[in-house]
């Protein structure tokens, strides 16, 4: 039985690559398509991530639709309201956490579960090394979309002190930042990169930056970049909002929290911070996909086709 994940390939989805290890394990055989390639791919189990996908499954095929968050910007509401609409009632629904659920507001009675992010085992460090001898100061991971507004951290590093510490950034669709920042050679860009090589990549950086705009749906969203900064032991540098907060809250760990304005963004208070890390023990991959339910629901629904 063959799992097809099915995307835009316009954002970093490492959870594709988790899913994959995990199903092969249990029999599947997993590949990836463009939405346009649906109808033609020959699969049993087509899994959207959403977007949009209006059309009813096919015959004999499973359908599942995954929403990892609400739509972005002033329309995002109307958006969400139209994703409620037209798409195609799916055989299972995931959803990032309550809130992306609560948000899509959808009122039927199709089976669901929330599967929040994670990061692979073999990520982990066990022991916090010294990251003076790296790369670079400074590693973000991630979107780089104006709704983000990565100018107001890129900016940080264009003067005074920050001119001259480095910040590595890992990001697809970065040519207008590129362009815009060219002049500074302290600030590199590079990707889209395998999800496999971000881990060797993080190892080349003193500091992890959480930048998060404290705006819904952004602030309610989870942060991949920080747990994976966490489970490579980087100390982490975040904004402050909703999510963020209640993540120390149950999770532990000391960040250094930026200001709003990030006129608190300077050498010396980050050298002079008393970093901890969080405790990572149920955010790995496998523990998030099983506490889904869409493992069970694959083996009620398959039976024992899995290994065919």
């Amino acid at each position: 039985m063959t799992i097809t994940f099915i995307h835009s390939q316009k954002a970093f989805l490492p959870e594709i690559d988790a899913y994959s290890r995990l199903f092969s394990s249990m029999g599947f055989s997993c590949q990836t398509a463009l939405p346009e390639e649906a109808d033609r791919i020959d699969t049993g189990v087509e899994w959207h991530f959403m977007g949009t996908d209006t059309r009813k499954a096919r015959e004999g095929r499973l359908k599942i639709h995954e929403y990892a968050s609400g739509s972005v910007g002033a329309l995002g509401p109307l958006k969400d309201f139209g994703k409620r609409i037209l798409n195609a009632k799916p055989d299972f629904r995931l959803f990032l956490n309550p809130y992306v659920r609560k948000r899509l507001g959808f009122k039927d009675n199709i089976p669901f579960g929330y599967r929040d992010m994670g990061v692979d085992a073999g990520w982990f460090t066990q022991t916090n090394h010294s990251t003076a001898s790296r790369t670079f100061d400074f590693i973000y991971i991630g979107d780089l979309s104006p709704a983000r507004h990565p100018e107001d951290l890129l900016n940080v590093f264009t003067k005074n002190s920050m001119k001259e510490k480095t910040l590595f950034i890992i990001s697809n669709h970065y040519a207008r930042l590129q362009t815009l920042y060219h002049n500074f050679k302290n600030i590199v860009f590079r990707g889209p990169c395998e999800h496999a090589a971000i881990r060797s990549m993080l190892q080349e950086a003193r500091y992890g930056i959480n930048y998060i705009i404290d705006k819904e749906p952004f602030n309610q969203q989870t942060s991949t970049k920080l747990l994976e900064y966490a489970a490579c032991g980087l100390p982490i540098i975040s904004t402050k909002y909703k999510w963020m907060e209640e993540f120390r809250e149950k999770w532990g760990g000391q960040y250094y929290y930026l200001n709003p304005d990030l006129s608190n963004f300077t050498w010396e208070q980050i050298e002079n911070f008393d970093f901890i890390g969080p405790d990572l023990s149920d955010w790995t991959w496998e523990k998030q996909i099983r506490n889904s339910g869409i493992v069970e629901f694959l083996h009620a629904r398959l039976g024992n086709h899995q290994n065919s």
